[in-house]
């Protein structure tokens, strides 16, 4: 039977794991939620090592995403891909920035190649990155894919500003707990 239908989910401790009402005032603090996010899942043994999570241009808390890969036996299911989706869902808006309204968007680890590609026609205006895709790669077994050479002026020619390295050594260490708990069980 050919399936007609896709359902992802974020595991269950995500609604006691985030404050909705929250307004996340600065970049430490969006970066600090995505880092919490890919911590808790490791823990948990949800998923990989890596949170994600979209605000608005004021802070407000739009969506989260964790990677759940293998839990949902999904390629796509990274934790960026899962936070555009959530806010997408929320928002009813493929492009999340059409309304006028900045996004910003914050990940634990540098975004890979298809997540890279997503972020231009998510509707990102700024991208916070924990981890740079050279840890990941140094810490864990994760291929972060081929990505241009100038990745970044990409990103800002097309609008999107980046801003990287943000608490990295915390983004770091969830990697670092990942790869020596085994990580490739989840």
């Amino acid at each position: 039977m050919l399936y007609a239908q896709i359902h992802l989910t974020l595991p269950p401790w995500i609604h006691d794991a985030v404050d909705g009402e929250r307004l996340y005032v600065d970049d430490i603090a969006k970066v600090e939620l995505a880092i919490a996010l890919s911590a808790r899942n490791v823990d948990a043994g949800s998923g990989g090592p890596f949170g994600a999570a979209v605000f608005d241009g004021h802070g407000r808390l739009l969506g989260v995403g964790v990677n759940r890969v293998v839990p949902q036996t999904c390629s796509v299911a990274h934790a960026e891909m899962m936070a555009y989706m959530t806010a997408q869902a929320r928002t009813q808006r493929a492009r999340l920035n059409e309304s006028g309204d900045r996004i910003v968007f914050a990940t634990s680890a540098q975004p890979c190649c298809m997540c890279y590609g997503a972020t231009f026609w998510a509707g990102i205006d700024e991208l916070l990155i924990g981890a740079r895709a050279e840890d990941v790669m140094a810490l864990t077994e994760f291929d972060e894919g081929p990505l241009p050479a100038d990745w970044r002026g990409e990103l800002e020619r097309r609008g999107i500003a980046v801003r990287q390295d943000i608490l990295r050594d915390a983004a770091c260490d969830v990697l670092r707990r990942y790869a020596s708990g085994g990580g490739a069980n989840y």
